[in-house]
């Protein structure tokens, strides 16, 4: 049994471009607008608080808000099933901004998460870091198997960064009044308290209840589903996924499992370096990495002493390849 021993902590972001398109296959739930209650959304709040790396506007329709995806809080640390991929900035800029609906209806047919949304972002934090599913791709939940850091987050299969359960680390940053986040039906998503500071209750299955005054919005929890479980708004799903939504930018296939490891730190030395270590079988293992607009850059020293080094472009087209890679027998 995994016990429970996550600290929640602080963050923030930064900037980047490209765009998902719609494509076929997909699905739009229906339902009705809340309207002179005051539920259509003026202004997106919390997100002020990391305005030195966070950018919102509004096109009418939507809130776009621009992010590296990278939190000012440190990451991956306490991580014990790790797949081997790290934290790099992504392209969350232009018209591969995140889109947040400025006046959020309620779906006749609401999307669970306990049976859909695996893929993708489900919600946005507002230090700019993606939310995704509680249950993992394969329909685990990622917190219980180890998959997360002290923070509820991890380097997914792109190495982009995100979350998987509520930031409530974010209450200390923007306060109990204001949300921590918003799911990408446009509902804010509140901590552990409500707005006015009182205890929350009458949750429905989504992490989320009506107000007296007819609006709605969810609320983070330090049990499952711990953020928003599912999409009770209006949305249209592709694939699995909120769509649009922007997309992370792979540069090299995506890595598998690394039984036994522990991620014991990780640190950035100076902007654009970065360093994680690891333990594995009780001896010491590290990924120093180098980002830059164009490439990334690997040394690799397993806990046997070996070190290789790798570099990708950012485009995704490899430059080095294990057979071409330096190799040191220590």
């Amino acid at each position: 049994m995994v016990t429970r021993r996550r600290a929640l902590r602080a963050g923030a972001t930064g900037l980047g471009a490209v765009f998902l398109a719609a494509c076929s296959g997909s699905s739009r739930s229906t339902g009705t607008a809340e309207g002179a209650s005051g539920a259509s959304l003026t202004t997106l709040s919390g997100f002020d608080e990391f305005a030195d790396t966070v950018k919102v506007v509004n096109d009418g329709e939507f809130w776009l808000v621009e992010s590296n995806g990278l939190p000012a809080h440190n990451m991956m640390v306490g991580i014990t099933s790790w797949q081997q991929q790290v934290p790099v900035s992504q392209p969350y800029a232009g018209a591969n901004a995140w889109r947040i609906p400025s006046a959020p209806a309620l779906a006749d047919e609401p999307v669970s998460g306990k049976t859909a949304l695996y893929r993708g972002a489900i919600a946005l934090a507002v230090n700019g870091v993606p939310i995704f599913n509680a249950l993992n791709n394969r329909g685990d939940d990622a917190y219980l198997a180890g998959e997360l850091d002290e923070w509820g987050g991890h380097a997914g299969r792109g190495d982009d960064y995100h979350y998987h359960i509520a930031p409530l680390h974010l209450q200390d940053s923007v306060g109990k009044k204001r949300p921590i986040a918003y799911a990408l039906d446009g509902y804010p998503i509140y901590g552990e308290t409500e707005p006015d500071g009182s205890t929350v209750t009458g949750l429905d299955k989504f992490n989320g209840h009506k107000l007296p005054g007819g609006t709605y919005h969810y609320h983070g929890t330090r049990t499952y589903p711990y953020i928003n479980g599912g999409l009770r708004g209006v949305v249209s799903v592709v694939d699995d996924q909120v769509d649009p939504q922007p997309v992370a930018t792979p540069f090299r296939p995506a890595q598998t499992p690394l039984a036994g490891a522990t991620i014991t730190g990780f640190k950035s030395p100076e902007s654009g370096s970065y360093r994680l270590e690891y333990s594995r079988d009780g001896a010491a293992g590290e990924v120093a990495y180098t980002v830059t607009s164009s490439s990334v850059h690997f040394t690799f020293t397993d806990p046997q002493g070996t070190v290789t080094t790798e570099t990708y472009a950012r485009e995704g087209t490899r430059t080095g390849t294990p057979g071409s890679s330096t190799t040191v027998e220590n």
